[in-house]
C-alpha cells in the first residue's frame, strides 16, 4: 500500500467505556482519533442489563443504552468510529500499523482498550439466563439479590472475594467448588470460612442452570453434579455468579507488549504507558483488580491525556 496514506494522530483499539472515554478526550484535544469497535461494540456493558453504579444515572440505565451515549459524545467532538475489528498490528516502528483484514491504518500513537471477558462454564443455559440471574460480576449485580440465595462458582481469590461481598446483600451464599480444598489465599479462605452466611458445596460442579422463561426470565435453581461419583441433585437458588477468572483480550499484542502471567498488559506505575513509546493501555485489558465501567473510563481519560502529551512533546 502507498506510504502517502493518512497518518492519524491516535488509533484506539476497542470501544467500551475505556475506548470511548479515550476517544472523547482525544477528540476534544482536536486529535481526531479513530476508534475500532471490535467484535463487541460497546464492550461488556452491552451484555449487561441494568447498570446502577455508573455515576450520573440515579435511576440506573441499561448497558445497551449507556454505550451509544458514550459513542455519541465522542463523535460529537470529532472522533471517527470504524465498525471494524482489528486483525493485526505492527508496533516495531512509527507510524504504527493497524489492519482490519486487508485495510491498513497508520497512527502516531495507539491506545489499547480491548477489554477482557469473563471465563464461563460453557453451559447453554448460562447464556440463556445471562443478565437474568447469571452474572460474572458481584460488585455489578449483587445489589439485585437482596435477601436472596445465590451460588458462586470457583475456588480462587476471585470466587472468595465475590462470595464475601455478596453476603452484604444475600441471605445465603453457597460456594461451589470442583475439589475439596480452595485455591485462594489463606486470609481469603479464613474470611470465607468464618462468614456464617457462606456455605460450601465441595466436589461439585454445575451441571445445568434451571429457570423460567415466562412470564419473566429468571433463575430458579441449579443441578449440581458430584465430581466424585457423578450423582446429581437440584438446589433452589435465585442467582449464579461465575467467578472462575477473566481473560484479557490481549492476544493481538503477544510478543510486542509486556504482559503479566494472566495476559493483562503491563503499564508504568501511575500511567497508561506501555514499554513501547506512543502505545498506551487502558481499561480491563490492563486492570486485573477493579474491572468496573467507571474505572475503565477513568483510565481511558488517562490514556488520552498521556497520548496528547506524547504528541505535544514531539511537536505534533
Amino acid at each position: 500500500m502507498s506510504t502517502t496514506k493518512k497518518i492519524h494522530n491516535v488509533l484506539i483499539v476497542g470501544s467500551g467505556p475505556a475506548g470511548y472515554t479515550a476517544a472523547l478526550y482525544a477528540a476534544r484535544a482536536n486529535l481526531e482519533p479513530v476508534v475500532f469497535t471490535g467484535l463487541q461494540p460497546g464492550g461488556q456493558l452491552t451484555i449487561t442489563t441494568d447498570v446502577e453504579n455508573y455515576p450520573g444515572f440515579p435511576d440506573g440505565i441499561l448497558g445497551p443504552e449507556l454505550m451509544p451515549l458514550f459513542e455519541k459524545q465522542a463523535t460529537r467532538f470529532g472522533a471517527v468510529v470504524e465498525w471494524k475489528t482489528v486483525t493485526k498490528v505492527e508496533l516495531a516502528e512509527r507510524p504504527f500499523k493497524v489492519w482490519c483484514d486487508d485495510e491498513l491504518y497508520l497512527g502516531q500513537t495507539m491506545i489499547v482498550a480491548t477489554g477482557a471477558e469473563a471465563r464461563w462454564l460453557g453451559l447453554p443455559s448460562e447464556q440463556i439466563f445471562g443478565g437474568a440471574g447469571v452474572s460474572a460480576c458481584a460488585t455489578c449485580d449483587g445489589a439485585f439479590f437482596k435477601q436472596k440465595q445465590v451460588i458462586v462458582v470457583g475456588g480462587g481469590d476471585t470466587a472468595l472475594e465475590e462470595a464475601n461481598y455478596l453476603t452484604r446483600h444475600c441471605s445465603k451464599v453457597t460456594l461451589v467448588h470442583r475439589r475439596d480444598a480452595l485455591r485462594g489465599s489463606k486470609i481469603m479462605q479464613e474470611r470465607a470460612m468464618a462468614n456464617p452466611k457462606i456455605e460450601f458445596a465441595w466436589n461439585s460442579e454445575i451441571d445445568e442452570i434451571l429457570g423460567d422463561l415466562e412470564p419473566v426470565k429468571r433463575v430458579t435453581g441449579v443441578r449440581l453434579k458430584s465430581t466424585l461419583d457423578g450423582s446429581t441433585r437440584e438446589v433452589p437458588i435465585d442467582g449464579v455468579f461465575v467467578a472462575i477468572g477473566h481473560k484479557p483480550n490481549s492476544e493481538l499484542f503477544k510478543g510486542m507488549l509486556d504482559m503479566d502471567s494472566l495476559g493483562y498488559l503491563v503499564t508504568e506505575p501511575h500511567s497508561t504507558k506501555t514499554r513501547i513509546p506512543g502505545v498506551f493501555a487502558c481499561g480491563d485489558v490492563m486492570d486485573r483488580v477493579y474491572r468496573q465501567a467507571v474505572t475503565a473510563a477513568g483510565t481511558g481519560c488517562m490514556a488520552a491525556i498521556d497520548a496528547e502529551r506524547f504528541l505535544e512533546a514531539e511537536g505534533h
